[in-house]
């Protein structure tokens, strides 16, 4: 065995490779089999920290010496604490809403992304064509999305659960070719 395959610094970036990709494998087949389930425990998991962020700002508050950053603090994780309860509580409820928010602002932003590219159209260009083709297409899917922003949502959460199974395997893949000799 060549000293390359077997020296500590190949055996930590294989490790690195392969747990990135069994992670990648794991969460993306989670969000490809129950994907109602996977959301909503992400959303518990951000819930959970915005307690502890409000207990945080609650501890900033209690030390800080300045009346109104401290009651700003104070009441800022009064508010975390409420939110991150509520929703907890209401997990799917919470879940919905995040997906219509997701999918309103990815919409607005393809909108948006459409519209600058337009201005960018350069009469010159050898990319003319499909500036402007990109540019209806970005448009067109950002009204699709702001229409149905629920369902617009769940797509692209399949869609990342599909990229992350697809880039876990490569990744696991190249765990265990790194450092091979060729």
């Amino acid at each position: 065995m060549s000293s390359s395959t077997t020296s500590p610094a190949v055996g930590a970036v294989r490790t690195a490779l392969g747990v990135s990709g069994a992670l990648s494998l794991i969460i993306g087949l989670l969000i490809l089999l129950w994907p109602g389930r996977t959301a909503e425990v992400a959303v518990g998991i951000i819930s959970i920290y915005v307690i502890i962020a409000g207990i945080v700002n609650i501890g900033i508050g209690l030390f800080w010496r300045s009346g109104w950053a401290r009651l700003g603090y104070i009441v800022l994780g009064v508010l975390f604490i409420v939110a991150g309860i509520f929703s907890f509580f209401n997990l799917p409820a919470t879940t919905a809403w995040f997906g219509v928010f997701i999918g309103t602002l990815v919409g607005i932003l393809w909108i948006i992304e459409g519209v600058v590219s337009l201005t960018t159209v350069n009469h010159n260009s050898k990319a003319r064509a499909w500036t402007i083709f990109f540019a209806i297409i970005s448009i067109l899917a950002g009204i699709v999305l702001l229409v149905s922003p629920l369902i617009a949502g769940l797509t692209l959460f399949i869609l990342i659960g599909v990229s992350l199974v697809i880039i876990g395997v490569f990744q696991i893949v190249r765990a265990i070719q790194f450092g091979k000799a060729a």
